[in-house]
């Protein structure tokens, strides 16, 4: 059962990879990897906003009750979605890094703290779920 030193542990590591990621900006003076393209989106926003089509999808998806492992269209694509920030997330650094808008330093501290937000989500996810079993 996770506690108390679960939460603090999760909030330590979640605090340590918005730091790495608002590094990886300040240290070089150079704020494009917080931003998404030329209208202003904080990158963060793709942190905030990965979990919430699996959690959305998961509560409109009804299970068949003679089927307990059976996955509808609307879960698997809440896990498309999902895939598709996550992958925007870890990308972005890279492709700005190619085109010498970001310098290595910085896309190699964006990508650890990405890593780290990501994780601390399905850390999360995985010890605090939801798993009664109703017989």
């Amino acid at each position: 059962m996770a506690g108390l030193r679960t939460i603090i542990a999760l909030a330590f590591v979640l605090a340590i990879g918005f730091l790495l990621v608002i590094l990886s900006c300040a240290l070089y003076y150079n704020w494009w990897p917080l931003l998404v393209g030329k209208v202003i989106k904080k990158r963060l926003a793709t942190y905030v906003l990965a979990p919430l089509p699996n959690a959305l999808c998961s509560r409109c998806a009804g299970q068949d009750d003679l089927m307990s492992e059976y996955n509808s269209g609307v879960v698997d694509a809440g896990h498309f979605i999902t895939g598709m920030f996550i992958v925007t997330g870890f990308c972005l650094p890279f492709v700005l890094a190619h085109a010498e808008v970001i310098t290595i330093p910085a896309m190699i501290m964006s990508i650890c703290g990405g890593i780290l937000v990501y994780g601390t989500i399905i850390t999360y996810t995985h010890f605090f779920a939801d798993q009664s079993d109703d017989y």
